[in-house]
């Protein structure tokens, strides 16, 4: 019989060796937020950099994509790589070997969510739309979005992750038995996170026991699957940090043999799995903003993307989210300008969700020259909507139940559909990996 290790590797999990500084480092400079984040608030980058300073820093291993448009940005990616073959060489990290880190973070005083440090195979991830690998993506993948972020990864000796995938487990048969006896663990680090960031922690988990009790459980898993579309394993956040790693590998492997590839350590990612019913993981709609757009034009769009649709008057913001977030019935999203707020209920659209029928509505309309802006909260949403010549446009929250029903049915999500969290709730770097 097959040791875990084996195990998990069919179903497309490596058991990582992760590397972490070793003990003294000051950990809540060393981890700092999801490079995607607080990209038009220069000030905050700036706070983290004066805090930072000099000290060891995964500041200074990332690149922040609040500075994707600087003049020279190889030269910062030069130094990225520097940096991360000086902190090698001075034998900053620690290795823990052919391991998992069991993890748990809390923010604003919650009771926080838990996760599962894993590394993917990339030989089973596809992010095209209608993918039906065990691994996919959730969300519309922006191919563009992709070469720019290669060039910081491929020449890169190391990874850090702040990609959270998620995982189908209502009855919490893998990750939550484990956060049931961390006594029972070995503690790998605790510390507080800058900038309002929470509290993050994590425990090993090793050996044949731990790693058999898992490798039982994501097999469970898997074989309850259509096999003819098994997900079992759906992007969370970083779905273009995960795309670009499979097209770094896509590259790599060419130069190499069967054999080779195999083993080579960049056919895998390194990511966060977190139980989508973990009651401390939360989706945050993401609503749009039209500049420039009138109603009347708005409307004649939105017909051609059902077969009829209605207008019902909200007397409030509140009232309005209260009706969209009924899920009988027909499809309703919001809707505010500045005559006030609406409730629009759609006859047959042409998507399953609301974030579907808009964004065709939408792309459309840039096409004809209008803009759009994705906004995460409903006060500013309202407070640019109702502007003169603006149009707010307010989604439902996405149903967890129904998440992966949704993606294997429809397959990838249009993008910006959803938000876990806050910005400072996203995921801090903190662990590594050799991937060279």
């Amino acid at each position: 019989m097959d040791n875990a290790i084996e195990r998990l590797k069919k179903i497309g999990i490596g058991t990582p060796d992760i590397l972490i500084p070793r003990r003294g480092t000051d950990l809540q400079r060393w981890a700092v937020v999801a490079c995607d984040q607080y990209t038009s608030e220069m000030d905050y980058w700036e706070r983290v950099e004066q805090y930072v300073a000099e000290f060891p820093s995964t500041l200074h291993l990332i690149y922040p994509e609040a500075y994707l448009e600087e003049k020279e940005p190889q030269k910062r990616i030069d130094r990225i790589n520097l940096t991360m073959r000086k902190y090698l060489e001075q034998g900053l990290f620690e290795t823990h070997a052919q391991n998992f880190f069991l993890v748990h973070r809390t923010t604003d005083g919650d009771n926080g969510r838990w996760g599962l440090i894993v590394a993917l195979d990339l030989e089973r991830y596809d992010y095209g739309k209608q993918s039906r690998t065990i691994i996919r993506a959730t969300e519309g993948t922006i191919l563009s979005r992709i070469p720019p972020r290669k060039l910081i990864r491929k020449d890169a000796p190391l990874e850090l992750p702040h990609i959270l995938v998620l995982i189908n487990d209502p009855a919490k048969t893998v990750i939550e038995p484990f956060a049931a006896q961390t006594d029972a663990l070995e503690q790998v680090y605790d510390t507080d996170l800058m900038e309002g960031g929470g509290h993050v922690c994590a425990y090993r988990i090793s050996g044949e026991k731990m790693l058999s009790s898992l490798a039982g459980a994501f097999e469970a898993l898997h074989t309850a699957l259509d096999q003819s579309n098994p997900l079992l394993f759906a992007m969370g956040d970083g779905n273009h940090s995960l795309a670009t790693a499979k097209s770094c590998w896509e590259d790599i492997k060419e130069k190499l043999g069967p054999e080779d590839r195999e083993i080579h350590p960049a056919r895998y990612a390194l990511v966060e799995l977190e139980n989508i019913f973990d009651p401390g993981l939360v989706f945050e709609p993401i609503h749009r903003v039209l500049f420039n757009t009138r109603r009347e034009q708005f409307l004649e769009e939105l017909g051609r993307h059902c077969t009829s649709y209605q207008l019902e008057t909200a007397g409030s913001l509140e009232a309005m989210l209260g009706e969209i977030g009924r899920t009988e019935g027909l499809q309703r999203f919001g809707y505010v300008d500045e005559e006030g707020y609406k409730v629009v209920l759609l006859t047959e659209p042409d998507a399953s969700i609301p974030a579907g029928t808009l964004q065709g509505v939408i792309d459309s309309l840039l096409r004809l020259g209008n803009q759009v802006d994705y906004t995460h909260g409903t006060d500013i949403t309202a407070k640019l909507g109702s502007r003169p010549g603006n149009i707010g446009l307010f989604l439902p929250a996405i149903d967890k139940h129904a998440f992966f029903d949704t993606i294997v049915k429809d397959g990838a999500l249009p993008r910006k559909t959803f938000s876990m969290g806050e910005a400072h709730e996203k995921r801090f770097y903190m662990e590594a990996r050799k991937i060279t």
